[in-house]
C-alpha cells in the first residue's frame, strides 16, 4: 500500500506537467514541469522525501528496462537512420563531452563552496 500511494503522488505531480503543457504555449516538455513541480513541492516541504523515496528508488532501478523499447524503435527506423548516422554520432559525441565537462566543473564549484562554508562553521565555533 505504501508503493501505491506514493507511486500515486508522482503520477499526481506528472499529470501536473502534462496539464501544464497543455496550457502553456511553451515548447518545454511536460516531464520537465513534473521535475520542477516535484522539486519545488519537496523544497518547501509540501512533499516530504519519504512519501515518494521508495517509489523513486524504484524507478531508478528499473530505468534502463525503459529504454529498451526506444532501442527498438532505433532499430525498426535503421534505414532512414542510415543516411544521417555520421552527423548524429558526431553530434552524440560533442554532447557526451560537454555535458561530461560542465557537470565536472559545476560539481568541482560545489565541492570548494562546501568545504569553504564548512571551514568557515569550523573557525567561527
Amino acid at each position: 500500500m505504501k508503493f501505491l500511494k506514493q507511486f500515486l503522488i508522482i503520477l499526481a505531480v506528472s499529470l501536473m506537467g502534462e496539464i501544464c503543457k497543455a496550457y502553456l504555449p511553451l515548447p518545454i516538455p511536460a516531464s520537465i514541469y513534473g521535475m520542477v513541480f516535484m522539486f519545488i513541492f519537496l523544497l518547501t516541504g509540501v512533499i516530504k522525501l519519504e512519501q515518494v523515496k521508495d517509489a523513486g528508488k524504484f524507478l531508478i532501478e528499473i530505468m534502463p528496462v525503459m529504454f529498451i523499447p526506444a532501442g527498438v524503435g532505433l532499430m525498426s527506423s535503421w534505414s532512414v537512420l542510415q543516411s544521417v548516422l555520421l552527423p548524429v554520432s558526431v553530434i552524440t559525441v560533442i554532447t557526451i563531452f560537454t555535458v561530461m565537462a560542465a557537470t565536472g566543473l559545476v560539481s568541482q564549484v560545489i565541492i570548494r563552496k562546501s568545504k569553504k562554508t564548512t571551514n568557515e562553521y569550523k573557525e567561527a565555533a
